[in-house]
């Protein structure tokens, strides 16, 4: 094994870890608001809440774990105009766990959203300050 990576150091110079995603990074005009509806959606936590950023992760998650994607919830002065460039895609195990989702969602504060998916098998959804995001059917 020491061989190898001698060989590889010699070869194709120092080895890197690379580039990887460490948190997604959600503009917010109420950031404690909506993290809150994103840690009850998610079954996270609210793990930090300062002026400038709310940070959403599982329970026991150590960052930057690569295990999960943590969201941090910034503070800007503008509420949300437009269709999402990215969204979230929330995965159900079967269509009953699925319509019980949607129903949960619903019941903490996300409205049914039309960004004109037509009659698709994932229904999609808007959080509290209106990014869209959808529940997906089982894969």
């Amino acid at each position: 094994m020491a061989d190898q990576a001698a060989e590889a150091l010699r070869d194709h110079g120092p080895l890197t870890v690379p580039t990887r995603l460490v948190h997604l990074v959600v503009d917010a005009v109420q950031p404690a608001r909506l993290a809150r509806f994103w840690a009850a959606a998610l079954g996270w936590e609210v793990a930090a809440e300062e002026s400038s950023e709310v940070d959403v992760w599982p329970r026991g998650y150590h960052y930057p774990d690569p295990v999960a994607l943590p969201l941090v919830f910034v503070p800007v002065p503008e509420a949300k105009t437009g269709k999402n460039r990215i969204h979230l895609d929330l995965a159900t195990e079967s269509v009953a766990h699925q319509a019980a989702e949607v129903e949960r969602l619903l019941g903490l504060g996300a409205v049914r959203a039309d960004i004109g998916q037509g009659d698709v098998p994932w229904t999609v959804l808007a959080d509290p300050e209106g990014s869209e995001f959808c529940v997906l059917s089982p894969r």
